[in-house]
């Protein structure tokens, strides 16, 4: 009795020797709960219409009183200009023309009197001539070649009166240029805010002189905001108006929800923090209940939910893996590693949908590794 309870005390130790300890795993239970799938990136609150005040004119900028902030009203005049003084070449220029202008009418004015005259002195020959031709003096044809004299002398006449009236207007002309460019140096033109609202920023704060088309300012309503998110072109393609956005790590623990209004149609080239080239597309969305705590330029973390669903069989991502083209998990069964063969729906970067292969409240290995494998003892951590 002693040799056989001994020798089946040796073979039970030398089973339990051989025999592998069970796997420490986690287990997790399967449970129905909420499941959405979302484009999640950093964006960008700004100002919906923002209006950039720029000098219509080359002038020097009086310095600006408003402050940032300041409320306008539309009209208001937000800054004075003082056009720059015409410069001495140009002056010279133009006194040079007017001077030529008025000699040019001098000469035509005597050019006219010459002409006149020559018209006179032809119509007294005609004249004296017609009664040589009366009294048969002389004979026609001589009379013939004074009419024709007399026509060209008052064509030329009326030629000289049109090149006058010519040097005459670019007289005028010129004159006027000249003092266009001297009121223009002393007069002060406004600049008037094209909007009402509040100004967002200021370009050109002190006195200095400026080219025409330099921003001065920017005005806009900070209450009229909307959220700039950009996110992969390949992400962009899934996103379409009217799907919701959350806006999280804005300053407070409530995320802000946004409908999406507009995704641009036109993609850029942004380079990411690894050095690579991607292609991004602008997501717009509109605040749902204003007002908002945010300005123009506060930084986001926008969340734009593509679907969502309740009361969803779900698992960690983890706890899939896959065999071929098929996914799989490992099913604890009376301490034991079933693999099981699962479909699965939509995913995210958490969770995945188990639409069959998996009952809820069943056990699954959260983390499988390649000691797992079917039958295996395993033991809940």
């Amino acid at each position: 009795m002693l040799i056989v309870i001994a020798l089946i005390s040796a073979i039970i130790l030398i089973v339990w020797i051989l025999t592998p300890a069970p796997l420490r795993l986690q287990l997790i239970r399967a449970e129905k709960g909420t499941l959405s799938v979302s484009v999640d990136n950093e964006g960008i609150m700004r100002v919906r219409d923002a209006f950039i005040v720029a000098s219509p004119i080359a002038a020097t900028i009086e310095r600006i009183t408003l402050r940032t902030g300041d409320t306008v009203v539309r009209g208001d005049t937000v800054a004075w200009l003082l056009p720059l003084s015409i410069d001495l070449q140009a002056k010279d220029q133009a006194l040079a023309r007017l001077q030529a202008a008025q000699a040019r009418w001098s000469e035509a004015t005597l050019q006219q009197r010459e002409a006149e005259i020559i018209r006179e002195l032809a119509s007294h020959e005609l004249e004296r001539q017609r009664l040589l031709v009366r009294d048969h003096f002389i004979s026609p044809q001589a009379l013939d070649q004074l009419i024709a004299r007399e026509s060209t002398a008052r064509a030329g006449v009326s030629t000289a009166q049109a090149r006058t009236k010519a040097a005459q207007a670019s007289i005028t002309e010129v004159r006027a240029a000249v003092n266009t460019f001297t009121r223009a140096a002393e007069r002060k033109t406004p600049v008037l805010a094209p909007a009402s609202g509040r100004v967002l920023s200021i370009n050109q704060q002190s006195e200095r002189t400026i080219a025409a088309g330099l921003p001065l300012m920017t005005i806009g309503d900070p209450t009229q905001v909307e959220a700039v998110v950009d996110v992969l072109s390949i992400d962009a393609v899934k996103i379409r108006p009217g799907m919701r956005m959350l806006l999280r790590d804005w300053g407070d623990d409530t995320p802000l929800e946004a409908s999406v209004r507009l995704v641009e149609p036109v993609a850029f080239t942004k380079v990411s923090a690894l050095g690579i080239e991607e292609q991004r597309v602008n997501v717009i969305a509109d605040p749902i209940g204003l007002p908002w705590p945010l300005g123009d330029g506060y930084r986001i973390q926008a969340r734009i939910v593509l679907w969502q669903q309740d009361a969803v069989l779900k698992l960690p991502g983890s706890s899939v893996f896959r065999v071929g083209n098929e996914w799989h998990i490992f099913v604890a069964e009376n301490d034991r590693a079933r693999e099981r063969t699962v479909i699965i729906g939509q995913r995210n970067r958490d969770d995945v949908q188990i639409i069959s292969g998996l009952r809820e409240g069943e056990q699954v290995v959260r983390f499988p590794s390649r000691q797992v494998s079917d039958g295996a003892r395993i033991k809940d951590e």
